[in-house]
């Protein structure tokens, strides 16, 4: 069986960002994920803080990541990773019936959020975001939804109400909102989120409620036990600068690690992972040389 010096889980820009650093530095990469890359970023209307591409969309964005990959000739494999087992010199990469090999490890799997309502698949990057801060802009001066799947997702909503004309607010817990005295706040059960004449509505066992934009903003699910004893802090992966998790070989990047959510900090734990996953190759060829590799 081949193995790998690196596989890369995930097709983000995260994942992307590692898979093209660690093939610039010579290792043999197996990158698993989705051809389509990430329907999350391709369904994004504009990126604003991507450095040196002002005012792109997200398709764009992916398009130009999809060249990228060409260019470092690197081919996405599109098998779902169901466990990662370490065999002390490298891991076994379970897919299925099929197995795989790689010396190092980089997870980038982002966060997968919570039971969809209906119409919120069909509506992201059309009027629906998983993303306040990114997206505010715009709605300046509109209406916006916001469902709040915990306190937590509060700030965010107090963070449109100093940009938005409009907030709602609509609490998926028990705890009272603290938020400002612009923002009203509809605790009703959210059923469905639609469109009519332009617009989206957020509808509920109530009524229905108009808005320009909807913010579905849930808690990050904890990540699969994909690593046995691999440590994790609720819905994401802790590492350190080196993005190293706690596991030895097994490294971690983007939205997995915690927020913020932005594509452009997930693509540079990408390069910073990678760097460190090669380091890690390296030194383990240095003090194990029998090692097979690819």
């Amino acid at each position: 069986m081949d193995r790998y010096d690196i596989a890369v889980i995930g097709t983000g820009p995260a994942g992307l960002s590692a898979a093209v650093t660690a093939a610039l530095r010579g290792k043999s990469v197996l990158l698993l994920g989705s051809r389509d890359l990430s329907e999350k970023l391709a369904k994004a209307p504009e990126i604003r803080n991507y450095l040196g591409l002002p005012d792109v969309s997200g398709a764009q964005l992916a398009a130009a990541f999809r060249r990228h990959l060409e260019q470092a000739g690197l081919v996405v494999t599109e098998k779902k990773i169901s466990a990662v087992y370490a065999m002390g010199a490298f891991f076994a990469l379970q897919a299925g019936e099929d197995m795989m090999e790689a010396t190092a490890v980089i997870l980038a799997t982002g966060v997968v959020p919570g039971k969809e309502l209906p119409g919120e698949k069909e509506l992201l990057g059309r009027g629906v975001s998983y993303c306040a801060t990114c997206d505010a802009p715009l709605y300046r001066g509109k209406t916006a939804a916001v469902i709040g799947y915990s306190p937590r997702e509060e700030e965010e909503a107090a963070y449109l109400a100093g940009v938005c004309a409009q907030v709602l607010y609509f609490p998926v817990y028990p705890q009272q909102p603290d938020l400002p005295e612009t923002v009203r706040i509809i605790r009703e059960q959210v059923t469905a989120i639609e469109q009519a004449d332009g617009r989206r509505l957020v509808r509920t066992e109530a009524g229905a409620y108009p808005a320009d934009g909807v913010f579905v903003l849930r808690p990050a699910v904890a990540p699969d036990r994909l690593v046995p004893g691999l440590e994790a802090d609720g819905p994401h992966i802790p590492v350190n600068r080196a993005m190293e998790t706690n596991v030895p070989g097994v490294f971690a990047c983007g939205d997995v690690t915690g927020t913020p959510y932005q594509y452009i900090k997930a693509a540079g734990e990408g390069n910073v992972a990678a760097l460190s996953a090669v380091r890690y190759v390296d030194r383990l060829k240095k003090e194990m040389p029998d090692v097979p590799a690819l």
